[in-house]
């Protein structure tokens, strides 16, 4: 079975995490074994530079190479040897996570990005994409309730609106790839789309049915 990349995106707190488990059995009922990990991080080095990335202030262009550094080893440790296996890869957060915080959020050119993309992974994309969105003032109130904030949840309000149009651009240009999930629905609403959708999207993606 060829291997299956599939990566969920967001602004911080559009709940993709309460959603990992049904997206998860949504991919195993197609006979895949299921391998979950995340970005930054995903290997011990990945989750050093991650720690670095969250908590210490640094450069624009230090932001974005430590980015893709994490991101090369996630790849060649990880991502890389799963899919060659035939396994079905469930990353939170990828590359477009970096075009819309470092991108949108940040204003770093797009072609800057790119040329890291270019280095890191040519040949490589998501098979599909997940985007939750929701309006920020929800998000806001969720990631406000729920825990104390890293350098990139303490940033302003014009910070998370230019992140979720660059996500929002990304989908739109993009439209075969990503799902637009409104999350600010209740969660029971939002599994029920998740689960039809992201099943229709797989059946039609991989031209195979769910095993019974």
């Amino acid at each position: 079975m060829k291997g299956l990349f599939l990566t969920i995106e967001g602004v911080d707190g559009a709940g993709k995490s309460s959603h990992m488990d049904l997206i998860a059995a949504s991919i195993e009922a197609f006979g895949y074994e299921i391998v979950s990990t995340r970005e930054p991080g995903g290997t011990p080095l990945a989750e050093t530079l991650r720690n670095l990335l969250l908590s210490e202030n640094m450069s624009l262009e230090t932001e974005l190479l430590l980015m893709f550094a994490a991101r090369q080893e996630h790849l060649n440790q990880v991502i890389k040897p799963a899919l060659v296996s035939g396994k079905a890869v469930i990353c939170d957060r990828f590359t477009d996570s970096t075009f819309a915080y470092q991108g949108g959020g940040r204003q770093i050119e797009a072609k800057k990005i790119q040329s890291l993309v270019e280095l890191v992974h040519p040949n490589l994309q998501p098979d599909l994409t997940l985007l939750f969105d929701l309006p920020l003032e929800i998000a806001r109130e969720r990631i406000n309730a729920e825990r104390q904030l890293d350098r990139f949840e303490q940033e302003q309000e014009e910070f998370f609106k230019r992140v979720r149009a660059a996500y929002l651009a990304r989908a739109a240009a993009e439209s075969e790839r990503f799902i637009v999930i409104d999350s600010g629905q209740s969660k029971a609403q939002v599994a029920a789309f998740i689960a039809k959708t992201l099943t229709e999207r797989l059946q039609a993606h991989l031209l195979v049915s769910p095993i019974k």
